[in-house]
């Protein structure tokens, strides 16, 4: 075992890990982050971190060699033993140093499935996972099958965008191909999806090993894809222990994970409970905590925080050392989140005292709720819903896709 301090790499184009690397130098370790530049006056948690460096522009902006180029000089004076992406958009860039500096953990092909949807679909049907029907739009023959074959409606997704930007959803064949059309040679980078009704779920796992050790199922009540095509409050809470739809999601998060790759860390991952057959779809994966404040939401219902405890087990792998979880409570917990007319909203009315965390974002209003039982955190997330639509939401048209990833 090789409890020494060991250096970790992270990147993240987004403000957002801080508990991650703060439990990364309480650890003992050293800490370097990769930003953009234009998160430069972030309120990083700088005392727990060694050096941050800065990439000119964000995300697509950067130059993937000029990156390689930029940590193989931080290596000239440093041994980095692992690379961490906080962020969906990150994985890429961690995944294309591993390989070229030859550092252990996910490689490039296994992170495909945590990036590219139609790798995901492809890979959960290869492993007898149930997904609704989808086709990749690279063979004409191919899309009229499935148009002629599976009911409408159909969503053309991104295959690398993350949450619900630019999903486009269509009606008829000849709607289908009107999009397809307009995507130009673009289209390589969607796929063709059955509109599959039903509740939609997310499993927040912890991971050691190729299995979840820790896992907590919630309920989105208001889809992100919903709320991306025709506005409204997103809502998320986490469903009834042992129940059914927790068993059977549990088990479909652990078949999906295994047959992915996933080895040790956090995962996201979504399913859809059909509506016409009650049977669970694999939606799509991230190795990653969840974004829009759910990690929030899963600590204020467990007790566990995934970023903190992410970190706990990316430092145990590197150091060959035993990881051991916290006690996991049962508790519930909800949120109820919307773009807000206001810079700064006033959310003092909310002032119940499940109330336990206020969103701190501009231009959003936000909140957490937790309590012992179940049907108090839906009936606040409700009355909730309704008076932030009154009195605080506005909404944004979704902006076309200009660089894809």
């Amino acid at each position: 075992m090789n409890h020494k301090s060991k250096t970790f790499l992270c990147i993240s184009n987004f403000f957002k890990g801080a508990a991650f690397l703060i439990a990364l130098k309480k650890a003992g370790n050293k800490v370097f982050l990769i930003t953009t530049e234009k998160l430069k006056d972030s309120a990083w948690p700088h005392d727990h971190i060694d050096e941050i460096f800065y990439m000119p522009g964000q995300d697509l902006d950067w130059d993937l060699e000029k990156l390689l180029f930029g940590v193989a000089g931080i290596m000239k004076a440093n041994k980095i033993d692992a690379i961490i992406a906080l962020d969906d958009y990150d994985v890429e860039k961690a995944t294309y140093l591993r390989e070229n500096l030859r550092i252990p953990g996910m490689g490039q092909t296994t992170g495909r499935f945590f990036r590219d949807k139609l790798a995901m679909r492809m890979r959960a049907k290869y492993a007898g996972v149930l997904v609704p029907d989808f086709s990749a739009l690279f063979n004409d023959e191919e899309i009229n099958h499935f148009a002629d074959t599976v009911p409408a409606p159909w969503v053309l997704k991104p295959r690398s965008e993350a949450s619900a930007n630019g999903i486009i959803k269509v009606h008829t064949k000849d709607e289908l191909w009107q999009n397809i059309h307009e995507l130009g040679d673009n289209r390589v980078r969607y796929l063709v999806e059955k509109f599959e009704p039903g509740d939609v779920y997310h499993a927040d796992s912890l991971n050691i090993d190729g299995k979840p050790i820790a896992c907590i199922v919630s309920q989105y009540l208001a889809t992100p894809m919903e709320i991306s095509l025709g506005g409204g409050i997103f809502r998320s809470a986490n469903i009834t222990y042992g129940s059914d739809d927790d068993k059977a999601i549990k088990e479909a998060n652990k078949e999906v994970l295994k047959a992915f790759g996933m080895k040790s860390g956090a995962a996201h991952t979504e399913f859809i409970k059909g509506k016409k057959d009650g049977k669970i779809y694999f939606l799509e994966t991230s190795s990653r905590v969840g974004g829009a404040h759910l990690a929030e939401m899963v600590e204020a219902a467990s007790g566990i925080n995934m970023w903190t405890e992410w970190a706990n087990i990316e430092d145990a792998k590197v150091k060959d050392i035993k990881y051991k979880l916290p006690k996991v409570q049962k508790g519930y917990a909800g949120i109820v989140l919307t773009l807000s007319k206001y810079q700064h909203p006033d959310l003092s009315s909310f002032n119940d005292p499940e109330v336990c965390f206020k969103v701190p974002l501009d231009y959003h209003a936000g909140l957490i709720v937790k309590s012992k039982k179940h049907e108090k955190v839906r009936e606040l997330l409700d009355d909730y819903a309704e008076r932030l639509s009154s009195g605080f939401s506005t909404s944004a048209a979704q902006e076309k896709i200009k660089k894809f990833h």
